[in-house]
């Protein structure tokens, strides 16, 4: 017998006690311009409460996402912010991570690359029950969808970014880190930190100043406006001492890739993972979806000669489309936007394989979406199970 009670992930979705909690304060409020105080009592209080939530919260990760409010300009775009976001439910579904979508401006002076901040605050307090929220780009696609994160890696910091120290602080760079893809801990910590960094943004009355500052700081930079990414980077240049061992700047794998680095590597990475399943029937059996994460444990022992990054055959985690803009189309002048939009359509089919898979398909070519054939399982017949 099934209890109708709990989820599939053991934790009871209709209990609500009626013990008072943060929920009933009449101060609380979601928007990015009021502070929240004493974030991680109130988090610890709620799961006193529900004590089905409790067992596994340190790992519990929300995914959010989104998109602007209206219709794309570029006649594809629709179409691929439709795909991205079956790229990362797809992955979220294999991992059980609950994932939030949002199209809305929550703070109407907060647009464009601030959107973010606003949406990831009232994502913490909507979920007390989740230790992480992951936001990931509308142009960034999951392209290795049974790698997980190192979350004992991070065991001692608030904030996970791609980023690389001696661009920070030798080269001063504004491209020193990706703000496009970022973990962070549901905690008071975070919640100080969005403050600060949203007070560096639009809502700021000293927001045509930050941009000067910005500039003067980090002479790469190629706009005057203050953008989340370059006063992300000077809260680490000019306060090392406050964040620098909070934050991780995650260079050991793709946390998030270049596209331009990546997308052309995607059949050559196809072929390198079949070779291995070739040798290893582990691999190649068929399994149910919801054990996926298991076979990548597998894969794992096969993957040593791999390596991370840049030059890997490693599949990348994270291709991050930087600089195409496919729903508005006027994409960086360095690339074309064919480019652009064949390196989506690869890298999105590329993941689709990897989920396909298990439902006994494939796109045999990455870039024809429409056509899919049948995946062979073939078992040497001495390895076979039947």
């Amino acid at each position: 017998a099934v209890s109708c009670k709990e989820s599939g992930f053991g934790v009871n979705l209709k209990s609500d006690p009626k013990d008072l909690t943060f929920y009933d304060d009449p101060e609380l409020s979601y928007s990015i311009e009021k502070p929240v105080k004493n974030w991680d009592e109130k988090r610890k209080q709620w799961l006193n409460h529900h004590p089905s939530f409790a067992a596994g919260a340190s790992e519990r990760i929300v995914v959010v996402t989104g998109s602007q409010p209206k219709p794309c300009k570029n006649p594809i775009g629709d179409h691929l912010l439709l795909r991205s976001f079956k790229n990362k439910v797809d992955y979220c579904r294999i991992h059980g991570y609950d994932i939030f979508y949002n199209n809305l401006l929550l703070h109407p002076k907060m647009g464009s690359y601030w959107a973010k901040l606003p949406v990831v605050k009232a994502a913490m307090l909507t979920h007390p029950e989740a230790e992480w929220i992951w936001w990931v780009d509308s142009d960034a696609l999951f392209t290795d969808m049974e790698f997980k994160l190192p979350l004992q890696r991070y065991k001692n910091h608030n904030l996970v970014v791609h980023g690389w120290p001696e661009l920070i602080y030798d080269k001063k760079s504004w491209t020193s880190l990706n703000a496009g893809v970022f973990l962070i801990r549901n905690c008071q910590w975070s919640m100080d930190l969005i403050e600060t960094w949203s007070n560096m943004g639009p809502i700021s009355k000293d927001y045509k100043k930050w941009g000067e500052i910005q500039r003067s700081t980090f002479k790469d930079k190629l706009f005057p406006e203050s953008d989340d990414q370059t006063a992300l980077i000077y809260l680490l240049y000019k306060h090392k001492e406050k964040y620098y061992d909070h934050i991780y700047l995650e260079g050991e794998f793709y946390f998030e890739g270049y596209w331009v680095e990546i997308f052309g590597r995607y059949e050559n990475t196809t072929e390198m993972y079949l070779a291995i399943e070739r040798g290893a029937a582990e691999l190649r059996r068929r399994h149910a979806e919801k054990v996926s994460e298991q076979y990548g444990a597998f894969r794992e022992e096969y993957l040593k000669s791999a390596g991370n990054g840049k030059g890997s055959w490693r599949r990348p985690l994270i291709t991050h489309f930087t600089g195409c803009q496919p729903c508005n189309g006027d994409h960086n002048k360095m690339y074309d936007g064919e480019s652009c939009w064949n390196g989506m359509v690869k890298a999105l089919n590329f993941a689709d394989n990897q989920v396909l898979r298990k439902y006994g398909f494939i796109h045999p070519d990455l870039l024809d979406s429409s056509i899919v054939s049948e995946v062979p399982f073939d078992y040497p017949a001495d390895e076979g199970p039947w």
